[in-house]
């Protein structure tokens, strides 16, 4: 009883703040009355809370993911810094020498491998490249005093300990340069206007394979510092390919916008319309460019846009080039950055030759503009990165033939 009570004071609660509610407008010496029924206002509110609770809901997950990449970054550096203390390297080499230039060995495959696949020729001399005396880490001094220690109790392992301190300083290095080139990637995916933790979670997570081992014998697992590494490269790899997704090149080559994104007048009912694409304007049979990799989920006709091309760039990014007159790309065909698609026209609901650019995310049209104004230092971020997959592909290529 005392529920069905308290229900029916909230419903009356409800009722009173949404009711009926009636605005005047004077114009040019008229009234006008609208009115706003309080079953809209209901639907109003419950859209914005559902949104509202679907953003907090979004937001949480977002934080308790960072929160637990951040507690487990922290306990791979602890577990580092043992592995590479002084005492524990001392016992192991007291344990068997044999043992340690096997695992030695080991080691040096897989650093090649994570090399191979992920970096090729050019992060390779980045990271021997010289540094500067200040650059130099607390591991990095912690790894000549664990050389010296080794070398003293153990004369005969002295090169094997030089071998060691070398690895564990390149595999370092190399995790600097991968953490340096991520953060260059999250800083021009950004300047898109996309949050590139959400773009690279969505990258890795519909992954999959059968489980094959570094080493086949391990039965604790991968090195900390070249799981470390394993994690740098991987997220290095993850926001480059990203980037590299993302379209930022001119769809044509021509300059002349005839209409932007937005709100506008309708050119054939006159009307007020939401247009969700950008128009060029140029001559009849113009070549038409994808404007970033991807591969080809339509190319055919499309109600109002006549003859179209979608573009799928991976993380729910896609590209819509409408109006063509020619079409010279197939469903499902690869594509890459400048490649000409179709050909300008005025197909579909057009009033005069041109071509309609669209930029989706999730399914959703956002502006073009920001992804055809990026500045200099975005477009060399991106061909960095570019390069480096080319370098990376090349060299997997050549060690295969050999």
């Amino acid at each position: 009883m005392q529920n069905q009570k308290t229900k029916l004071g909230l419903m009356a609660r409800l009722d009173h703040m949404f009711t009926d509610r009636e605005f005047f407008m004077r114009s040019h010496g008229q009234v006008r009355f609208l009115t706003i029924s309080a079953k809209l206002q209901k639907r109003a509110a419950l859209f914005v809370g559902a949104a509202l609770g679907l953003w907090l809901v979004i937001t949480l997950a977002m934080m308790v993911n960072q929160l637990t990449v951040s507690s487990e970054r922290m306990a791979l550096a602890e577990k580092e810094a043992a592995v590479n203390s002084s005492e524990n390297r001392v016992a192991a080499y007291k344990d068997s020498i044999d043992d340690v230039a096997e695992d030695l060995g080991k080691r040096q495959d897989v650093l090649d491998q994570m090399t191979e696949k992920f970096v090729g020729s050019e992060m390779s001399s980045e990271s021997d490249a010289p540094r500067d005396a200040d650059e130099k880490t607390q591991s990095d001094k912690q790894l000549s005093d664990n050389t010296k220690k080794i070398s003293a109790a153990f004369p005969e392992a002295a090169q094997l300990a030089e071998l060691e301190a070398r690895q564990i300083a390149f595999a370092h290095r190399l995790t600097r340069a991968a953490d340096k080139r991520t953060a260059a990637a999250e800083a021009a995916i950004r300047k898109f206007g996309l949050n590139p933790d959400k773009l690279a979670l969505a990258s890795v997570q519909n992954v999959g394979g059968p489980l094959i081992p570094f080493f086949e014998n391990d039965k604790e697992g991968l090195h900390p510092t070249l799981e470390r590494l394993n994690n740098a490269l991987q997220r290095m790899d993850a926001l480059e390919q990203t980037l590299l997704a993302i379209p930022s090149a001119m769809p044509a080559d021509v300059m002349m916008m005839s209409s932007n994104y937005g709100y506008r007048r309708d050119p054939i009912t006159g009307g007020g319309a939401m247009h969700s694409g950008i128009d060029f304007k140029g001559p009849h049979g113009q070549p038409i460019l994808a404007a970033a990799n991807g591969i080809v989920s339509h190319s055919g006709w499309k109600s109002g846009y006549g003859k179209t091309v979608e573009i799928t760039h991976g993380n729910g990014l896609m590209t819509r080039y409408a109006h063509l007159s020619r079409l010279n790309v197939t469903t499902g065909q690869k594509v890459t950055q400048g490649l000409q698609v179709g050909a300008m026209g005025s197909t579909g609901r057009s009033t005069g030759t041109h071509l309609h650019f669209e930029v989706r995310l999730d399914g959703r049209a956002i502006n073009p503009r920001p992804f055809l104004e990026t500045n200099t230092d975005v477009l060399k971020v991106k061909a960095n990165a570019r390069q480096r997959a080319i370098s990376s592909a090349q060299s997997g290529a050549s060690r295969g033939q050999k």
